[in-house]
């Protein structure tokens, strides 16, 4: 197929643009129209139009994008405009600002300067430095001679950029690129404006009864609510002793008064109804986050339906993110707002959502990455590992393992695979409200460790591993042809074809000896056996449900994927057919994962929160 590379120019001012709308918003508000366009089709020189919209359309409508690869740098945004303001939309589209995320890491720069100069191609322009406020019919001649010039320059970097970046990238990647930007570009998913809007109410009726119940100064709350000083001295009046902990960050000591500090929590039952009420505007306060989203819902559903934005390779393991302030990656499933967001948001008439979620995908992962076989079998039989384990931490039979030590057996499982110590352990089975003493934490860990002494193993083999790693050596970890420890890239070649990279990966002097850290945008971070492990296998399930997704995008349209999940619209009446379908993908697994059993969950209605 030919190859369009293209990049639009738009009006942008202090209140219209990046600065202070998302994607979306922006494209859809009134004020947006494009000051032009440049596109270089196939190897041709590339061309540059203005004018109305008319013009533009005439103009854009002379290349064969039904049977082209549209290009861009952010197609996301391209795209976007393509598809809502011209009605246009290529076979498949590609995206060096997604690419050169895969390929150099999340932790690099990824502007189409910044790439330009890396792959020393030339310089990127800088006319949007007085572009700013001027709308298509404001330019002079020369200034939109100019601007054309600019962005000709734009689409040439970006077409030479590609081509830099192509050999060698996998194809099933510029598969996945294509279908994540498609989410965004090509919306189907419908908002449901009167829940939303009763959504907003009950949050805010809720906080608002909160309120009254307190004895501060309601112009006074929200600082009192947000500040963690001034909420410790809230308490203080109160005759509580604000709760503290040790900072995992900093090692020093500090307010516990976050929503999963169990100390906090715990306060929430407090006999003190004014302490009651103080903690609950708290929590409320806190997840405001839930109003802001409900308002961009809002916003979004009065300007049609709802582009996902989810970004391509966002995370270090190269899963997908959240994306354009609204982050459906996290979307609340516990507590009293649960599930709002999702039954608002709704499939297309005619059709049904199904979301398919990979069952335990990460501890099968390790288990079949360690060649602990008695495990993957375990797995495969469909057997209770949960309960396995809770036998094995309290010697009983599995039938008769009670509904409490159950979820003891699967945090186990599911927590103490990466390497996880008593304190870690004990910490986290109190988030669950399950408390137990720092010996016994000790001793459940230890149980993990004797019953699947092949994961111990594979800790032990990474962390060897990235000590070869950061002398530039080979090593080998876990099942053979699976993964590949690239010493000249510092990093580790998952089986998409892509690396988990540790760029500048050093030793340093530890508490317990010596560590390894690498460079990220945050600061350096540290690396051993265990969080290695956790990489791999986070990115050894991204790969499998990547390759899961592409197959049910043959058949169906792939609306949205969460984590270890994948959700598509299908028409109501082949809905049997196709949850058949997307169930028997979620269960196929890639030649190179020959023996890992996986499965899933799936669930349908017309609605996310209904599926």
């Amino acid at each position: 197929m030919k190859l369009i590379t293209i990049d639009f120019e738009t009006y942008f001012s202090k209140d219209v643009g990046f600065a202070k709308q998302t994607t979306e918003e922006y494209i859809r508000d009134p004020e947006f129209h494009v000051i032009g366009v440049a596109v270089k089709d196939g190897t041709e020189p590339a061309e540059w139009a203005s004018g109305t919209p008319q013009q533009l359309k005439k103009w854009l409508d002379k290349f064969d994008w039904e049977n082209s690869v549209a290009l861009a740098h952010n197609a996301m945004f391209d795209g976007a405009i393509l598809n809502w303001h011209f009605d246009i939309k290529p076979k498949f589209w590609m995206d060096t600002l997604c690419m050169g995320r895969a390929i150099h890491g999340v932790e690099v720069g990824g502007s189409l300067g910044v790439l330009a100069e890396r792959y020393g191609l030339g310089q990127k322009g800088d006319a949007t430095k007085w572009a700013m406020g001027l709308r298509q019919w404001d330019f002079t001649d020369q200034q939109l001679s100019d601007y054309g010039d600019y962005c000709i320059n734009d689409v040439e970097l970006t077409y030479s950029l590609f081509n830099k970046m192509l050999p060698g990238f996998p194809k099933k990647e510029l598969h996945l690129i294509n279908l994540t930007l498609r989410m965004f570009t090509e919306p189907v998913l419908r908002l449901d404006i009167p829940l939303l809007h009763q959504h907003k109410a009950d949050i805010f009726n809720k906080k608002e009864a909160l309120y009254d119940k307190l004895k501060i100064p309601r112009h006074e709350a929200q600082e009192v609510l947000l500040s963690n000083n001034k909420f410790a001295e809230a308490l203080s009046k109160l005759g509580i002793e604000p709760p503290v902990k040790i900072s995992a960050t900093t090692g020093k000591e500090t307010l516990a008064l976050a929503k999963n500090d169990e100390e906090f929590k715990a306060l929430a039952e407090h006999p003190n109804d004014e302490v009651q009420a103080l903690v609950a505007a708290r929590l409320g306060v806190k997840s405001t986050l839930e109003e802001t989203r409900t308002d961009r819902f809002i916003g979004i559903a009065s300007r049609g339906t709802l582009p996902v934005p989810v970004k391509y390779y966002a995370a270090h393991t190269g899963r997908w993110g959240g994306d354009d302030k609204i982050n459906l990656q996290n979307l609340p499933s516990r507590g009293d707002n649960a599930g709002r967001l999702k039954m608002a948001i709704k499939a297309p008439a005619g059709y049904t959502m199904i979301d398919a979620d990979s069952s335990q995908i990460e501890a099968r992962v390790l288990a079949w990455l360690a060649g602990q076989d008695d495990l993957v079998a375990a797995f495969a039989k469909g057997e209770d590992v949960y309960r396995i384990m809770a036998s094995a931490i309290y010697g009983k039979k599995v039938e008769d393992i009670t509904k409490d030590e159950r979820f003891v057996g699967k945090t186990t499982i599911l927590g103490a695979g990466y390497g996880m110590g008593a304190v870690k352990f004990q910490a986290q089975l109190k988030t669950f409200g399950v408390t137990i003493s720092l010996e016994e934490a000790r001793r459940i860990v230890d149980v993990y460790r004797r019953t699947y002494p092949k994961i111990t193993m594979l800790w032990k083999q990474a962390q060897q591993a990235i000590t070869h790693l950061s002398r530039g050596e080979p090593a080998v970890i876990g099942r053979g042809g699976v993964l590949k420890v690239i010493p000249k890239e510092c990093g580790i070649m998952m089986p998409s074809g892509l690396l988990l990279r540790y760029d500048d990966l050093k030793p340093e002097a530890g508490e317990n000896g010596v560590e390894f850290t690498y460079k990220t945008r945050r600061g350096r971070t540290r690396i051993y056996g265990g969080k290695t492990i956790e990489n791999v296998c986070q990115g050894i399930a991204r790969c499998i449900i990547g390759e899961q997704m592409l197959r049910i995008s043959k058949k169906y349209k792939v609306v949205l994927t969460v984590h270890d999940a994948i959700a598509c619209v299908v028409l109501d009446k082949e809905l049997d057919e196709a949850r058949q379908y997307v169930e028997d993908c979620m269960r196929w697994t890639p030649d190179w994962a020959a023996g890992l059993p996986v499965n899933c969950e799936s669930g349908a209605g017309k609605s996310y929160g209904a599926c």
